[in-house]
């Protein structure tokens, strides 16, 4: 199966999903949205905001999986606040949203993942609204205090001897991910999407079909990535010994196993432990990716081609306090 037919599926599946509501008569819609949001019935609410969200929202039945998961996610979460608080979710108090927020925030939730959860909320009210349950829009004025410590302090990138440390103690397929990740700069997501067709050791580059915002870019791969994909080729690729084992005949030429991200950050979490290196997340390799990458080039629209930025601003910004630090290195120097 191709990714091509990989997406066709999901894009199915999340169609189905949205006929089942918007295929309702007008009354029916409203009938059912209004005793799912009485009821604070969760899997239904779920429900509705994901039709809602690939009926309504801004990229459709294209909404990346990722995006269906966090929205989800964060609605059941919503609802389960509202269990716990007696909140009524046709009838919000005008001071519920920002109590909403300001729970997270004293349980210890950062800024950014507060807003997330916001917009998840945000998005079951637009979709109430939609079916025409309640005219309630609580999370409009919200305010979400703002983290102003740059990402690349907050979340620094790992260090070469914290890779190479990694390295060392990882197998053959978490060894692999990490180079993809950490020299590639793919996202977490782009890499377990990856296909064999996808890598090309001898022009070494990656082609990534399925980019944030559904870019595909090719991906330059240092010769230590294209080394070490030459060498998990042999086995788990097409032909190599483990290749196919223990997969459906319909399965995708996946390049990796780990189905799921929380399945390849168990493994990923696992050689970092036996390292004796805090494992931070997937986000700082590829900070290493782009930290190693400026350093090397001082361009930063190639870093942003490279990393699939949507905008060099986006890359200017994430690393300018790495540019500025290796601008008072060079001028230490003369």
């Amino acid at each position: 199966m191709t990714l091509s037919h990989a997406l066709e599926q999901y894009t199915g599946d999340l169609l189905s999903s949205t006929r089942e509501w918007t295929n309702l008569h007008d009354d029916e819609l409203k009938r059912r949205a209004v005793r799912a949001a009485a009821d604070k019935d969760s899997a239904e609410l779920i429900s509705l905001t994901t039709a809602y969200l690939a009926h309504g929202g801004s990229s459709g039945v294209l909404t990346s999986p990722r995006t269906v998961e966090a929205y989800q996610l964060g609605t059941r979460q919503f609802v389960e606040y509202a269990q716990n608080n007696a909140v009524s979710l046709l009838k919000p108090g005008r001071h519920m949203a920002q109590g909403y927020v300001n729970w997270m925030l004293a349980q210890g939730r950062k800024p950014a993942g507060v807003g997330l959860k916001v917009a998840a909320a945000g998005c079951l009210y637009r979709a109430l609204r939609w079916a025409g349950a309640t005219e309630a829009d609580p999370f409009r004025d919200v305010r979400v205090p703002k983290d102003r410590t740059p990402g690349i302090i907050k979340r620094p990138p790992y260090t070469e001897s914290e890779i190479a440390d990694v390295l060392e103690q990882a197998d053959v397929h978490t060894r692999f991910l990490l180079f993809v990740t950490a020299h590639g700069g793919l996202r977490i997501s782009e890499a377990l999407s990856l296909e064999w067709d996808d890598i090309d050791e001898a022009a070494r580059r990656l082609h990534v079909r399925s980019g944030k915002g559904r870019k595909a870019r090719m991906v330059a791969m240092s010769q230590s990535l294209s080394d070490a994909a030459r060498a998990y080729r042999v086995t788990y690729g097409p032909g190599g010994p483990e290749f196919g084992a223990g997969r459906r005949a319909t399965a995708p030429q996946k390049v990796f196993r780990y189905g799921t991200t929380p399945t390849a950050r168990y493994h990923l979490e696992r050689a970092f432990k036996a390292a004796g290196v805090e494992f931070r997340g997937f986000h700082p390799g590829r900070k290493y990716a782009g930290t190693r990458l400026l350093q090397q080039i001082k361009d930063f629209g190639r870093v942003a081609a490279h990393l699939g930025h949507e905008s060099v601003d986006t890359t200017r910004r994430g690393y300018a306090r790495l540019a500025a630090d290796d601008l008072k290195d060079d001028l230490a120097g003369w």
